[in-house]
C-alpha cells in the first residue's frame, strides 16, 4: 500500500484532469469536462481525489441523496492504472466517511452494470470491512430508461453502518 498518497476535496482547478482521468478508466461512462468541473466544485465536499507523487491517481464523486441525508450516493469511481491494486478505491471511499459532513452517513448507494466486476468487489470488500451487507436492485433498466443503449444499472445499497 502506497504511503505516499494524498487524500483530498477536490476544486475546480482538478475539473480537466479529472475528466482526463476518467477518460483513461474504461468502462466508466465519460462525462463532460462540465460535469467534471461540477463535481470539483459543487459536490467537492462529497467527491475526494487522490495524488500520488502530486499527480492525481483517483477521484470519487458523491453527493448526499436530497431527501435522505443519511444516504451517500457514489456517482463514480476512477483509479489510474498506476495507482490500482493497491486498494486506493476503498481508502478514498474511508477518506469520504470519515469527514464531518458525512458523519450522518450509514448508507452508500451507488449504481454498477452487471459486468463490472471491479466495482462489485469494491463495494462488497467495503460492506464487510463495515459489518454490514449489499443489497441490489435494478435501479435503471437497459430497455425502459436506456433504450437499449446501455447495459442495466443495479442500485447497490451498503449498509447500514
Amino acid at each position: 500500500m502506497n504511503s505516499n498518497i494524498v487524500f483530498r476535496t477536490p476544486n475546480a482547478e482538478d475539473g480537466m484532469s479529472v475528466y482526463e482521468l476518467v477518460k483513461s478508466c474504461p468502462p466508466l461512462d465519460t462525462n463532460s469536462s462540465y460535469c467534471n468541473l461540477l463535481q470539483c466544485s459543487h459536490f467537492a465536499e462529497t467527491s475526494v481525489l487522490a495524488e500520488l507523487n502530486g499527480e492525481i491517481a483517483g477521484f470519487i464523486s458523491g453527493y448526499i441523496l436530497p431527501g435522505n441525508v443519511n444516504s451517500l450516493f457514489v456517482w463514480q469511481v476512477a483509479v489510474s492504472e498506476k495507482a490500482r491494486g493497491q486498494g486506493l478505491a476503498a481508502r478514498m471511499l474511508k477518506q469520504l466517511l470519515q469527514r464531518e459532513n458525512c458523519k450522518g452517513i450509514n448508507y452508500i448507494e451507488t449504481t454498477v452494470t452487471e459486468s463490472n466486476l471491479a466495482s462489485w468487489g469494491l463495494f462488497e470488500s467495503l460492506a464487510r470491512s463495515l459489518n454490514t451487507q449489499v443489497t441490489r436492485s435494478i435501479m435503471f433498466d437497459r430497455d425502459r430508461h436506456f433504450k437499449g443503449a446501455h447495459d442495466t444499472e443495479i442500485r447497490a445499497l451498503i449498509g447500514p453502518f
